[in-house]
């Protein structure tokens, strides 16, 4: 994880998958030192031009991290800790249940 951030009483913990060759951008969310959920951005390789037409990740994380911050707070406000995924493809976003992909994503 890169960075660490609070909300409310939440610790926030952010950054790419580490070694990944696909975008993933986890939000891992804490409370008093005990994990609640995690959150993960995800852009399929066809979508990342929408977002930075060189497709490099740090510009994408550098100029998008103030809108999934947003998102986060939202779920959090919601109380809504179940595991998620904000996934962007060629047709938009959607948002699911990390357990329910077919792709299963790991944080490490």
């Amino acid at each position: 994880m890169q960075k660490t951030w609070s909300y409310k009483t939440y610790e926030i913990k952010e950054g790419l998958k580490p070694g990944s060759s696909k975008f993933r951008y986890f939000f891992v969310v804490s409370e008093s030192g005990e994990k609640k959920c995690n959150y993960c951005v995800w852009i399929v390789d066809d979508a990342l031009s929408r977002f930075d037409t060189s497709k490099d990740f740090n510009t994408i994380v550098s100029s998008h991290t103030e809108t999934w911050h947003r998102w986060v707070k939202r779920k959090i406000d919601a109380a809504d800790f179940r595991n998620r995924v904000l996934k962007f493809d060629e047709t938009g976003e959607k948002e699911i249940n990390l357990s329910e992909m077919r792709e299963h994503v790991k944080m490490d």
